[in-house]
């Protein structure tokens, strides 16, 4: 009788920790932005779309500063089913002060298909292992 729309969360397996993983993605070499966000991708090798955040000082105290993650990370929840699968996405925001989550949810899916779009196929990348 409970008829629950599917839960947008954001756990552990969806979230980027360890440096070499935001090296990577950095340094891939592919990155796509727009007014709001730069998005920063690598391929990760699994079905699932990771994403890391990184917000300097240079968006403001504390306060302002997870404010901005605290919409990156909303935008991801109600985005998640748009983005495409197998890519480890740092999000930076731009500073721009009245940015919003509308602004976030509509730039994230557009910019991270942007990026899905120039990674060469899995038939043409070199053998890993």
């Amino acid at each position: 009788m409970t008829d629950r729309a599917p839960r947008a969360v954001f756990p552990p397996s969806s979230r980027i920790r360890t440096t070499g993983d935001f090296e990577r993605a950095y340094n891939s070499g592919l990155r796509a932005g727009d007014a709001h966000l730069l998005i920063f991708a690598s391929v990760n090798g699994t079905q699932r779309t990771r994403v890391g955040l990184s917000v300097s000082r240079k968006h403001g105290g504390a306060v302002q500063r997870n404010r901005k993650k605290r919409l990156l990370r909303e935008a991801f929840r109600h985005c998640a089913g748009r983005l495409p699968a197998g890519l480890d996405l740092v999000l930076v925001p731009r500073q721009r002060p009245d940015s919003c989550l509308r602004d976030f949810c509509n730039s994230l899916p557009a910019l991270a298909r942007r990026l899905a779009r120039r990674i060469p196929a899995q038939d043409d990348a070199p053998g890993t292992g």
